[in-house]
């Protein structure tokens, strides 16, 4: 019997729910090359954080381009200009820059903290929805409306432009799936289109507002860098908040769902975060490591040769770093394939590493801290209605499409 080429096997949906075996069958090639024309996958935890920081490796969209983009790695869903974490120094690193001293330290150290409380009261205002149900969807009622609202509510987006808001979120997120982005389909594709321009033109009006009329929040900062005597073009300050609001998105999500899907595995481990919400700092360490809301990450080029265990990738060659292969290396986790909050170590590759760590990690953590936390806490005997469940298409963004949870009921 033939078996397919095992990247393809990675990639097929068949084994979204499950893609670990692969993995642990993968890393038996730490670099692996099957067609001519594909990339080289590199799946061991060290020599993913040793490319990770290598300036011989690309992240810009233009490289890839000229590589060979994949049905992975497509354009950017939004129809601005690259953001930043698809560019190279020095662009990289100058919008960054600009971007982080309105995120967090050192301009705005408590940014992040500060938001706890109205986490805190979106999560209880979303529980409180769920009513007297016995059935809920942990993804349509919870983690996927918390993130959003976040977002809207860390750029300045007023109050009641937040359901509008959402209504461009949903084409253009749909567009990152690689299965909705091959559609041809006229409705769907007129909607995605229709709704980046109408964020496009609702985001370049509020940044308008706020050049005039700064606010504290984050567009406004932003819209402070734009303008002759700035260092952000209009478009380069559009391209930062769209990205804030997909990839602070899409992550949170499926970090949140994945988390409930995996306590709900291990119930002895929902119990105690029941009795103990200060354990879910470690239990959201110990997921991004074992269930990585980005699993790989395959916009990579090399610019120049490079030796990797005594393979040569040639200079132009795609990469594709396998995150959550090199997450659960035997190599650097011992027993990597049990769920362990108590780790002492767990210096996983969730967030990547290098110049391109995750730009929004301390928000993404503290909304996931707080979400399991109170989940945990205000769900009456929680169990899996369906294991496992539906998942996303995506294999880069893996999550469960759905969560359905059974419930006796919501407490107070």
């Amino acid at each position: 019997m033939t078996h397919a080429p095992l990247l393809r096997r990675i990639t097929d949906y068949a084994n979204r729910a499950n893609p670990y075996p692969l993995y642990e069958e993968l890393r038996k090639t730490p670099v692996l090359h099957e067609e001519e024309d594909g990339p080289y996958v590199v799946s061991s935890y060290y020599d993913i954080l040793g490319l990770l920081h290598d300036p011989r490796v690309s992240s810009d969209a233009a490289n890839l381009t000229a590589a060979g983009a994949d049905e992975l790695s497509g354009p950017e869903a939004t129809g601005l200009p690259p953001s930043f974490i698809r560019l190279d120094p020095p662009e990289h690193d100058r919008l960054r820059r600009i971007a982080n001293s309105s995120f967090g330290p050192p301009h705005r150290p408590h940014r992040i903290d500060s938001m706890s409380g109205e986490l805190s009261g979106i999560i209880t205002e979303l529980i409180d929805g769920f009513g007297d149900a016995r059935e809920i969807d942990i993804v349509d009622q919870f983690a996927y409306p918390f993130p959003v609202t976040v977002i809207c509510r860390l750029l300045g987006v007023p109050r009641e432009d937040e359901p509008r808001f959402r209504t461009w979120v949903d084409p253009i997120v749909a567009a990152l799936d690689p299965e909705t982005r091959q559609r041809t389909d006229d409705d769907f594709q007129r909607a995605a289109q229709e709704a980046r321009m109408q964020l496009g033109m609702y985001l370049a009006g509020l940044v308008e507002q706020r050049t005039k009329e700064p606010h504290d929040d984050l567009l406004s900062d932003l819209a402070a860098s734009h303008g002759p005597d700035g260092t952000m073009s209009m478009m380069e300050v559009l391209s930062t908040a769209v990205l804030l609001l997909i990839a602070g998105h899409e992550t949170t999500v499926n970090l949140i769902t994945n988390g409930m899907l995996t306590l709900l595995r291990h119930p002895e481990h929902l119990h105690r975060l029941r009795e103990d919400p200060g354990l879910s700092v470690r239990i959201v360490e110990e997921l991004l490591r074992y269930e990585p809301p980005v699993q790989l990450v395959p916009q990579r080029t090399c610019v120049a040769d490079i030796e990797l265990r005594g393979v040569s990738i040639p200079k132009g060659s795609r990469i594709w770093l396998m995150l959550a292969a090199g997450n659960r290396d035997p190599e650097r986790f011992p027993d990597p394939d049990r769920f362990d909050p108590d780790r002492e170590d767990i210096e996983h590759l969730g967030f990547g590493s290098g110049i391109h760590i995750c730009f929004g990690a301390p928000l993404a953590r503290r909304e996931a801290q707080l979400a399991l936390a109170e989940l945990a806490r205000r769900l009456d005997n929680p169990r899996l209605v369906e294991d496992p469940p539906p998942y996303r298409q995506n294999a880069v963004l893996r999550g469960p499409r759905h969560l359905k949870v059974a419930i006796d009921s919501v407490r107070s």
